[in-house]
């Protein structure tokens, strides 16, 4: 596979996942690439709990002031709150929300199937399982920590 190869692949995965996602409600993230970046930062913070930006920015590999104005909209939609850090007060520390907004509930809900289906212009099952095993050892491997790893 060469590199524009697999950039192709990922945006075309992109497109799939955008295609499923159900919108955002009104206030939270304005459009798509808001979109991704929510998705991006909320991701890691299941992982790590009161975190930093800074700490986000290393592991997703998003541009620091892309984690950082994403955190606000997000504190601004209620999906995160934030708090000084007791050994820096000059950081804030970022978590979820304990409550599940029903956005976040219809992402959680949302499957690939139809849109794997209609990418793939076929509903033959053999097809779509190899399709998505081979999605499912691609997501097992490549989180978007891997990211974080390129760039360092």
């Amino acid at each position: 596979m060469t590199p524009v190869q697999l950039f192709l692949l990922g945006r075309t995965l992109m497109k799939i996942g955008e295609e499923v996602l159900p919108e955002l409600p009104p206030g939270a993230v304005s459009h798509r690439v808001g979109t991704r970046a929510a998705l991006v930062v909320l991701s890691d913070l299941l992982g790590h709990p009161d975190t930093s930006v800074s700490e986000i920015a290393v592991r997703t590999g998003l541009p620091q002031s892309q984690v950082s104005g994403t955190v606000a909209r997000l504190k601004d939609a209620g999906s995160i709150v934030t708090a000084p850090d007791p050994a820096d007060g000059r950081r804030q520390l970022i978590r979820r929300v304990p409550d599940v907004s029903e956005w976040v509930s219809e992402v959680r809900a949302s499957r690939i199937g139809d849109a794997l289906a209609t990418a793939l212009g076929t509903d033959d099952p053999e097809r779509l399982r190899e399709v998505a095993a081979a999605l499912d050892v691609l997501a097992r491997h490549l989180t978007p920590e891997t990211v974080g790893r390129l760039r360092s």
